[in-house]
């Protein structure tokens, strides 16, 4: 009897169960580069405001540091004036000295083909698959150029830039929106 079973029957339902609607599946492709990257720690930053808090504290200590004494003698200290440019410099720059890290990192990978879906974010290369579920993501931010996701750890350790200019079609970024509104909040 087992031998004129047929199992065709489930192989339909399994296939039904895993069919998503075409309109709810939006595919970007793009490569990354360093701005792409800044804009999402911008964005890190905003949500976060601790990195930014611990800058601006940094900073504001270093130019008291530098504007009390000089105050008080009444001349400016060349040495303390060049500590000061240079440590403005390295908090302006830091964010920049950062992005252009990342993008050492994965810029050599080529091309990103990205599937954002209802089950997840897909995101191909020639050398690597990235699967993450909505699940990991506490939300997202819509800037002019990105939609940047942020994990949901403590810490926002992850970031997902997806540069708008990667969709082929206008009509993607509404579709590419509704997706993410409806499985991830706006942060």
């Amino acid at each position: 009897m087992a031998e004129g079973h047929s199992d065709q029957g489930t192989n339909k339902a399994e296939s039904s169960d895993n069919v998503v609607d075409e309109r709810a599946v939006v595919e970007l492709a793009y490569r990354p580069q360093s701005p792409d990257t800044l804009v999402g720690l911008r964005v890190r930053e905003r949500v976060k405001r601790t990195g930014l808090l611990l800058r601006g504290v940094f900073l504001l200590l270093w130019v008291g540091q530098w504007l009390i004494p000089t105050v008080g003698r009444g001349s400016i200290d060349a040495v303390s004036t060049v500590l000061v440019l240079f440590v403005v410099l390295l908090v302006w720059g830091y964010p920049r000295a950062q992005a252009a890290h990342v993008q050492r990192i994965v810029g050599w990978q080529g091309e990103y083909r990205v599937t954002v879906s209802p089950s997840g974010i897909t995101c191909r290369t020639d050398h690597s698959t990235l699967i993450q579920k909505w699940s990991v993501f506490q939300g997202y931010r819509e800037t002019a150029g990105h939609f940047v996701l942020l994990s949901r750890d403590p810490n926002i350790m992850f970031i997902d830039v997806l540069p708008k200019r990667g969709v082929r079609e206008i009509g993607d970024l509404e579709r590419l929106r509704a997706v993410l509104d409806l499985h991830t909040p706006r942060v």
